[in-house]
């Protein structure tokens, strides 16, 4: 037995440099085969289990390492392969479960804490990871401190993205493409599009220099890592209303086929929504790239979400209503309070005419969900418009008690109601919206009452419209308030004035007296300027004549106009002056005295009477006389500049000469026929 025991150790510890040598020489296929012989002999060694682990971890194997941490449990604790368990959780897009492994852990490595901080992003937790990372590089000194800096400035790319947070400056030196593409998403979250643009040229140029130093890589390799930058760029491109250059390098990227489903997603998304309704072929063949297998663990959830409203939408415009529907009420259950479900499901509704069941849709999102009612009951009257119950919409519109006393809220009602012409309506809007600035601006100044230039601007608007519609005693208490605020506005002054001469004449009168006298209100003109000057309707003769030279030289100049010669009328050839002319001879032959009509009888023996095909004479068959004539049809070419609004009938419709002599006959034949039939 010792014998056995002691070959038994001899094999395992040449096993065990085996393993060393393969590890320290990256083959860890082979590793793993010398690790299974070793467990063969000991089936429960710990450090042999281990390197097991790390074999399978290394070949990619995560569900197989998995399995074995969970099947020696006992010998494995969490305190010994805490690190091995969650990564391969982690990779195995578990996320939720490498969160509780690496908590669960007694000690908190640097694996773990680098880990936690990865873990932290994918679960959208910025704050969290900002601040580990942070803790991070404070805390550690070795060479990986760039790609900690990198995924820092990550972190702030996506809280200016996805939250809207204002990123901090944190102080780092853009030396690596990556840290300028990130600082380039931050610019991007905040808007600064010019700013953005600049960074990503900047990031194109340094990844360019740093994978041009190594002669391995090819321009193809070179352009396949440059497709994210590009694919951002295109993205600013479309922000800009640059839709044709943003597509043409979307499809460039397109072209490359990379390998990020992520990135060929997000392409095909935003392709997508340049399409809108139109080129609906395209965007059904773009569509399948954002359901490649993995976009999911790769994109952040609004990105996600994004892409099933634009599915959605897309279902909607290929006509696709059971697959809209489908795809806007999984939305609405995954994010019930999220407006654009139910404005998908609404814009169905009413592609199938059902604008009563759209606005009961819509009318029962707004009383569950009352902080988005707002937007709701706006699209509400949008479709009450579009049905033409424009009071039914105003009604709607006023029932926004946070919007209804807003400038362009109260302009549109006013406007609405005088479209329907309800006048007493449009001026309960004026008083509502002019109390409420002054409650609000009464509560601000603890009594005080100055207005506001939207306050006053709302007094002015109503006083005008009043005004406009003849409610001048209406007119007057906006009026005074307003002059009163302003006592110099002569303008109002006068429309004052001007509404008290019908209710309170001596009220005018002494109102009157405040306008400023004529002499003050005198304006220095120079009217020969003004009668002289280009467009002026009458222009004053000058005294006395102008001299030759200087006649040519107004002439050359082009200021004097010439006197037009009456041109003498051409008489006729045949004119005889001795001869009265006919005084008739402006009248129609048919309505002068001396006309008797048509002699019956004449050429009667040149009317055709044989069959349809018979010939004519030989006087009609004369070319001086068809060529004077007008052609029945328009030579080639002449009928092309026709306009939309010209009565002339297009050369494929003119008829030609006898033709509707020959349809009567066609049609008296058919009657005959009828007749003979019965």
């Amino acid at each position: 037995k010792m014998a056995a025991a002691a070959a038994g150790a001899a094999a395992a510890a040449g096993l065990w440099s085996e393993v060393n040598r393969c590890g320290q020489n990256g083959d860890f296929a082979r590793a793993l085969k010398s690790v299974n012989k070793i467990l063969q002999i000991n089936k429960d060694d710990v450090t042999a289990l281990q390197c097991k682990v790390v074999c399978l971890i290394q070949n990619g194997n995560f569900k197989e390492a998995l399995a074995v941490i969970n099947t020696h449990t006992k010998v494995l604790t969490s305190d010994v392969i805490a690190f091995e368990k969650a990564y391969c959780e982690y990779r195995l897009n578990r996320i939720e479960s490498a969160l509780k492994t690496i908590q669960s852990a007694s000690q908190q490595t640097d694996k773990l804490k680098e880990l936690y901080g990865q873990v932290l992003y994918r679960l959208e937790r910025y704050d969290d990871c900002l601040a580990a990372y942070r803790d991070l590089i404070r805390n550690s000194q070795d060479e990986y401190e760039e790609e900690r800096k990198t995924n820092l400035s990550a972190v702030v790319a996506a809280q200016s993205t996805w939250e809207k947070v204002v990123p901090e400056d944190l102080g780092l030196r853009e030396a690596t493409y990556e840290l300028c593409y990130n600082s380039a998403c931050a610019l991007i979250g905040q808007g600064k599009l010019n700013e953005a643009m600049k960074k990503l040229q900047k990031a194109e140029e340094l990844c360019r220099q740093s994978l041009s130093e190594d002669s391995d890589v090819t321009e193809e390799d070179i352009e396949a890592e440059l497709a994210i930058i590009h694919g951002q760029m295109a993205y600013i491109m479309q922000l800009q209303g640059r839709t044709e250059d943003a597509l043409q390098l979307y499809n460039q990227i397109i072209k490359l086929k990379p390998t990020d489903v992520g990135l060929l997603a997000v392409i095909a998304n935003n392709i997508i929504t340049i399409n809108k309704d139109q080129n609906v072929f395209d965007s059904k063949k773009k569509v399948k790239l954002t359901n490649a297998e993995g976009v999911e663990h790769k994109l952040s959830k609004k990105q996600l979400q994004a892409i099933e409203f634009n599915k959605a939408l897309l279902a909607m415009y290929t006509n696709q209503a059971d697959q809209c529907r489908k795809l806007s009420a999984s939305l609405q259950s995954q994010s019930p309070e999220h407006l654009l479900p139910v404005l998908i499901q609404a814009a169905q509704l009413c592609r199938e005419k059902q604008h009563a069941k759209a606005v009961g849709l819509l009318q029962d999102f707004a009383d569950q969900h009352p902080a988005n009612a707002a937007e709701i009951k706006l699209t509400m009257a949008q479709l009450k418009i579009a049905q033409g119950s424009v009071t039914k919409a105003c009604m709607i519109l006023r029932s926004i008690e946070e919007l209804q006393h807003k400038p362009g809220m109260v302009s549109a009602l006013v406007t609405m109601y005088s479209h329907e012409e309800d006048i007493d309506s449009a001026i309960e809007v004026f008083t509502q919206a002019i109390q409420w600035y002054q409650q609000y601006q009464a509560s601000q100044t603890r009594g005080a009452n100055p207005k506001s230039p939207v306050h006053l601007s709302l007094i002015r608007e109503a006083a005008n419209f009043k005004l406009k519609h003849g409610r001048k005693k209406e007119a007057i208490s906006d009026l005074e308030e307003l002059w009163k605020q302003n006592p110099k506005d002569v303008h109002t002054l006068a429309q004052l004035i001007s509404a008290y001469s019908l209710v309170d004449p001596e009220k005018a009168k002494v109102l009157s007296k405040h306008l400023p006298s004529s002499d003050t209100m005198s304006l220095k003109v120079d009217v020969d300027a003004l009668e002289n000057s280009h467009g002026a309707t009458y222009v004053r003769k000058k005294a006395g004549k102008l001299t030759g030279d200087n006649q040519q030289k107004e002439q050359g100049q082009g200021e004097v106009k010439k006197k037009k010669k009456k041109k003498k009328g051409k008489l006729p050839k045949n004119y005889d002056p001795k001869v009265t002319p006919d005084p008739e001879r402006w009248l129609p032959m048919r309505e002068r005295s001396y006309y008797r009509g048509r002699k019956k009888g004449k050429k009667k023996d040149q009317v055709g009477k044989g069959t349809q095909g018979s010939t004519t004479t030989g006087s009609e068959l004369d070319a001086s006389r068809t060529a004077s004539s007008p052609p029945t049809s328009p030579r080639p070419g002449s009928g092309a500049a026709v306009s939309a609004t010209s009565n002339v009938i297009p050369p494929r419709h003119q008829k030609p000469a006898g033709a509707p002599a020959t349809k009567k006959k066609q049609q008296q034949k058919k009657k005959k026929g009828a007749k003979g039939g019965w």
